[in-house]
């Protein structure tokens, strides 16, 4: 499958940007049988995780995936490629890759302290490549999400590496145990004890790995702090010049935003959502339900909606916790309806200290459009959803929207929304305005990236109109 900008290439700064056109239905995976060695451990997930083969029937597909292995192992430059949930700027994993990892802190300016997903392509991969040699005990926890979850958007937090003596046990949770050297650059983890790991489910990345044969750690492709990326369009006017390959595969992620992370290696046997993403809260407890691991015996805990955590706030084990994020170039503000079911104050970040008062729709975007010069033609740019009841009051003004879908479908506004972003802002809007939606399911996710990007709350009334 090729796109416009197929086998261009494009000359800024000092490197060569090359857009390589992939087709993701051309790849299909041979799962080999469990192997007679594999650890008990893992024996009740799938064996289509275990190990696999890309099969890929796209010449065209299978050169562009081989030049981009070639380029990650060979050059030890990043590369950006398609996951579903968004595009990512990988590096290998190995021992002794620091220098290849640090790249991509590089080109994003991304803080050192920030640590990175590692992504593999199996669990013989986690097995061989990630975790520690001996003394390996995946929590019976880990095995139900794994095979419930991979490959896809959650990613699990794993000892990097082991110290002296073994991890308390606790519960059906049972504690990782590890007795062996670290496999992972403490570049990677920003010199934590845990490595977050997880598996994608998009053919191209899938296939990328496992023709490099070597984890990746990949971010979204993006410079740090602006809005991920979902489309390779998006990554090539923001990395233009600065990475060498970005795999093109005509289409938007699936998912849209970044992956669920949770942690399970804690000592109370609890299962805790350090970033809401593509897996949701209610997925993840329907799933431990049906396995058995009722909530009064593992609880399934919100990081900032039902418990703090200020030391891993400060020294984040995992991306998405410290830092400002997905931040266009122009103001965001998040307007939050009067009639939203969900309160603010469950937030945990402050929210709902902003939220003193509630203003008419026409009140708020007088008091937005009076810090512009009078004389300037304003363009506000709206990521509303399409039953929204904010529409009518704005229409007077001068808009571009770009809709988010119906608030019952809180996984279209997922999909939608970094797009929406970014769009708007390469579009020239002064000011963008989101609507907030309920936080249940994807929303979750979803008013977690949007409070990071708004630099502005605003409560308003949508009962009386203007």
């Amino acid at each position: 499958m090729s796109s416009p900008s197929s086998h261009k290439l494009h000359r800024e700064h000092s490197v060569v940007t090359r857009m390589l056109p992939v087709d993701p239905s051309s790849i299909s995976f041979v799962e080999d049988p469990i192997s007679q060695n594999q650890e008990p451990s893992t024996s009740s997930t799938s064996s289509a995780i275990d190990t696999c083969t890309p099969h890929i029937t796209s010449q065209e597909t299978l050169d562009s995936l081989n030049t981009a292995a070639r380029h990650l192992s060979v050059t030890r430059e990043p590369v950006a490629f398609p996951t579903e949930t968004v595009y990512g700027l990988g590096a290998i994993v190995t021992p002794d890759s620091t220098a290849a990892v640090k790249r991509i802190y590089e080109l994003k300016g991304r803080p050192s302290d920030n640590p990175l997903i590692v992504h593999i392509s199996s669990l013989k991969m986690l097995r061989e490549q990630v975790l520690p040699d001996q003394g390996i005990t995946i929590p019976r926890m880990y095995e139900v999400l794994m095979k419930a979850f991979w490959p896809g958007p959650l990613t699990l937090l794993f000892p990097a590496h082991s110290p002296s003596s073994t991890s308390p046990t606790a519960g059906d949770s049972s504690s990782l145990q590890h007795q062996s050297s670290s496999k992972i650059p403490p570049v990677v983890t920003a010199n934590h004890p845990t490595v977050a790991v997880r598996m994608p489910s998009h053919p191209i990345a899938r296939a990328l790995i496992a023709l490099t044969n070597i984890p990746l750690a990949a971010p979204s492709a993006n410079s740090s702090g602006r809005p991920s990326p979902t489309k390779a369009e998006h990554v090539f006017k923001d990395l233009n010049g600065k990475v060498g390959i970005i795999l093109d595969d005509g289409a938007s992620s699936q998912v849209g935003l970044e992956s669920t992370v949770v942690d399970g290696l804690n000592v109370d046997g609890h299962l805790r959502v350090l970033r809401p993403g593509g897996v949701t809260v209610e997925d993840i407890r329907r799933v431990l339900d049906e396995n058995g691991m009722r909530e009064d015996e593992v609880k399934v805990l919100v990081h900032k909606r039902d418990y703090r955590d200020d030391e891993q706030e400060s020294a984040p084990t995992t991306p998405g916790m410290k830092y400002r994020h997905y931040s266009p170039t122009v103001p965001v503000v998040l307007l939050v309806p009067s009639t939203e079911s969900s309160s603010p104050s469950n937030s945990g970040d402050g929210t709902a200290d902003k939220l003193h008062v509630t203003e008419s729709v026409r009140a708020v975007l007088d008091s937005l459009i009076s810090r512009f010069e009078p004389t300037q033609n304003i363009t506000l740019g709206l990521l509303l959803t399409s039953d929204s009841a904010l529409l009518d009051p704005i229409q007077s003004i001068t808009t571009q929207i770009h809709p988010l879908g119906a608030r019952l479908a809180p996984n279209v506004t997922a999909q939608r929304l970094f797009d929406g972003l970014l769009t708007l802002d390469n579009d020239g809007v002064d000011l963008i305005l989101v609507e907030s939606i309920d936080e249940v399911r994807e929303g979750l996710a979803v008013m977690n990236r949007v409070r990071k990007a708004a630099g502005e709350v605003r409560r308003v009334d949508v009962s009386g109109g203007c």
